[in-house]
């Protein structure tokens, strides 16, 4: 691809640089034209027309040559060569040459003069003029077939190029699927063991209302009902303080995103007490049972969540803005 279009470039350079240079015999016969004009004519049938690069020095050979005839009182057997320039200036719009051009055609056409060396000379220019012609046919075909394949390879590397985009974007899209899958599959996991926490937890509680209703029917009617049934709460209220603390820090951690452990990394020199007291109040119990689970007044436990609230808020509350949805 780089160097079709290296090619390209030294072709056209080339052709232009051609261009930019005319024929010197050209100069010599446009000096030569009012001094010694049979010399300018033979300069210029001297030139080989075929070999000329672009149409401007065609026209301008072909103006001369015109020229040259009529200063010559020489007549054309056709107005093949001077037609040349009248065409070449009239669509470039040149008018002084133009004029000059169409002057001459005139002159060529009342000049009754004949010469077989310079008829068969001008036939001979008529014939280099439509070599040049299909010379100009080839190269422009050349430079269009150049053109074609330069575009086809330009279009063959942008459909390259976007396909590679197209491959990269659906790379992202599988990354960012792929870590959306991951997401589903973690949350779905914290949403089975939510589900399993859960499931526990209403277990539990209905086997101590089952429990509580067991006692309370095998006692009701008799003098051991309320002691019975007291014992049990004050058993059950023991039970939880000795044994249930783990499952219900546990579960705070659970259904809170870990609150209690963002508490224990940002403040890890929270007492034992507090902390206590702060799984109680993340549980949601109130403040009677929380009483009970203490062995402590309710103005107690009042201040003591009030003073926990506060150092909470000055030590984790930056770190962990959930603490204050809890009290």
């Amino acid at each position: 691809m780089r160097s079709l279009l290296y090619i390209v470039i030294l072709l056209v350079a080339a052709g232009c640089g051609y261009s930019g240079n005319r024929p010197k015999a050209l100069d010599e016969a446009q000096r030569l034209m009012h001094t010694d004009p049979t010399a300018a004519l033979d300069r210029l049938n001297g030139v080989d027309v075929s070999e000329f690069q672009d149409s401007a020095t065609m026209a301008r050979w072909a103006l001369l040559y015109s020229e040259a005839l009529v200063a010559n009182r020489l007549s054309a057997p056709t107005d093949t060569i001077v037609d040349i320039a009248v065409d070449y200036y009239r669509r470039h719009r040149l008018t002084d040459e133009y004029r000059k051009a169409s002057r001459l055609k005139a002159l060529m056409q009342s000049s009754g003069d004949a010469d077989a060396l310079a008829t068969a000379l001008y036939l001979q220019k008529e014939k280099e003029f439509l070599l040049y012609k299909e010379r100009v046919r080839r190269r422009t075909y050349m430079y269009a077939g150049f053109l074609i394949l330069l575009a086809g390879a330009g279009t063959i590397l942008w459909m390259r190029q976007r396909m590679k985009l197209q491959a990269s974007q659906a790379e992202a899209l599988m990354a960012e699927a792929s870590g959306l899958k991951s997401q589903i599959d973690a949350s779905r996991g914290d949403v089975c063991r939510l589900e399993t926490k859960l499931h526990g937890l209403l277990e539990n509680r209905f086997s101590l209302i089952d429990s509580l209703c067991q006692t309370y029917y095998e006692t009701q009617g008799t003098k051991a009902e309320r002691k019975a049934i007291v014992d049990k709460v004050k058993g059950e209220i023991e039970s939880v303080r000795a044994d249930s603390f783990a499952d219900m820090e546990q579960a705070v951690n659970d259904c809170r995103d870990n609150l209690l452990t963002k508490v224990r990394d940002a403040w890890p020199e929270i007492k034992d007490s507090d902390y206590r007291l702060l799984v109680y109040v993340a549980s949601g119990l109130s403040t009677r049972t929380i009483c009970l689970l203490l062995d402590e007044s309710v103005d107690v436990v009042y201040k003591r969540k009030s003073r926990l609230k506060s150092r909470l808020k000055a030590s984790v509350a930056p770190d962990c803005a959930e603490i204050s949805s809890i009290f």
